[in-house]
């Protein structure tokens, strides 16, 4: 058994002082006699439960889209120095046939991995996308959802547990009750759709957008009268949860501060959509996609931006960056912050057994200091990283 004592520990939406306890990968109690248990003093560091990133295409130099599982382990291992215990690998719209690849790479990166973030399933993002709201997404490769394609990956693999699609899109009312069959969380990206098109969506098993503000409608006019889009959706329907990108560039102050207090902390969960270049100083030249079939991008200002700097191209933060972004410019407490990167995220991906630090949920736990910097993360029961 490990305890980790002397711990400012962030739980049930307040602050106290104190220990916690894990054995064998498992949160539990306290035990009586210490004697023969390791001790970690924390020294007074914040302590919560691990952050949870379901929308990541890499960090450190590698894409999931790269086919290897050298690739899942690094960018794993680089987002767990920064306190992510749980990703979601995402990947762009690309061929079919890289798409399908990565089910047997991440298969074998599972059995692998004991360095990095652990990675319970996928997150296919495309290539059911709106051309109009393209965003970075590499145009050749989108299309309209057709069950001769779907079906054979719903009904192939397991890895899937969650896929991002333009709901407006003839057959996307289809795939969505055919991915709600599945267990997979269906969520509107890169998306033109109205209002009305939206709550018939979510009917249909849409409960979620992918990073909210970013490649989807909002207030428009047609014939004259203004129209509610998709971003207006996310804070009328109260069964639509919501991801942002607070990097701080994606979002400004004021946009992050309007969803907090509209949308909700109970709703809106962070995420990095971090591409490879996380990890990597500005200046750099990096790749969004595959090393084959993916588009070149300038990481400056830090943010991966498309080459005529008329676009981001997925960001390059780590999920600690979103947690500073929240508390110290949108100005959000800290309790609430923590909560949109561990609690949030879970109960979204139905991830039951994390996200929180009660008795008998994964060890996955995160120390950080005053700043708000990583120095301990532990995945599983097993310290990945420490300063």
């Amino acid at each position: 058994m490990t305890i980790i004592k002397n711990a400012r520990i962030i739980r049930d939406g307040s602050i106290t002082d104190g220990a916690i306890a894990y054995k064998n990968g498992i949160l539990t109690a306290l035990p009586a006699n210490t004697e023969d248990c390791e001790i970690i003093d924390a020294h007074g560091a914040y302590l919560s439960a691990g952050f949870i990133d379901l929308h990541t295409h890499g960090g450190g130099g590698h894409d999931f889209l790269d086919g290897t599982v050298e690739a899942f382990l690094g960018a794993a291992e680089l987002h767990a120095r920064y306190g992510t215990t749980t990703l979601l690998p995402t990947a762009t719209s690309g061929t079919y046939e890289e798409t399908c690849a990565m089910f047997d790479i991440l298969a074998q990166a599972q059995a692998q991995n004991e360095r990095g973030a652990d990675m319970p399933g996928l997150h296919l993002e495309g290539p059911y996308f709106a051309p109009a709201q393209a965003g970075a997404q590499d145009p050749r490769f989108l299309k309209t959802p057709k069950p001769e394609e779907y079906l054979p990956i719903l009904n192939s693999t397991d890895k899937v547990l969650r896929w991002s699609a333009a709901c407006e899109l003839d057959g996307a009312m289809e795939f969505a009750d055919a991915c709600r069959e599945h267990g997979v969380l269906c969520a509107i990206g890169h998306s033109d759709a109205d209002l009305a098109t939206v709550e018939e969506a979510l009917k249909h098993g849409f409960t979620h957008l992918t990073h909210l503000y970013s490649g989807m409608s909002t207030v428009h006019r047609v014939n004259a009268y203004r129209v509610c889009g998709v971003v207006e959706a996310g804070y009328l329907l109260d069964d639509l949860t919501v991801e942002i990108i607070a990097d701080g560039c994606h979002l400004p102050k004021g946009l992050l501060q309007m969803i907090y207090r509209f949308i909700g902390p109970d709703r809106t969960c962070l995420v990095t959509d971090s591409m490879r270049g996380a990890g990597l100083p500005d200046g750099a030249e990096s790749i969004l996609g595959s090393l084959t079939n993916g588009q070149t991008v300038i990481i400056e200002d830090g943010v991966a931006k498309m080459p005529d700097r008329k676009a981001f191209a997925g960001s390059v933060a780590t999920t600690d960056r979103l947690l500073r972004t929240m508390v110290n410019i949108a100005e959000v407490p800290l309790c609430d912050a923590v909560k949109m990167l561990t609690e949030t995220p879970a109960k979204i991906q139905k991830l039951s057994d994390r996200g929180t630090l009660d008795e008998g949920k994964r060890a996955d736990i995160v120390l950080f200091d005053e700043n708000l910097h990583v120095i301990r993360t532990v995945v599983g029961g097993r310290t990945v990283f420490e300063v």
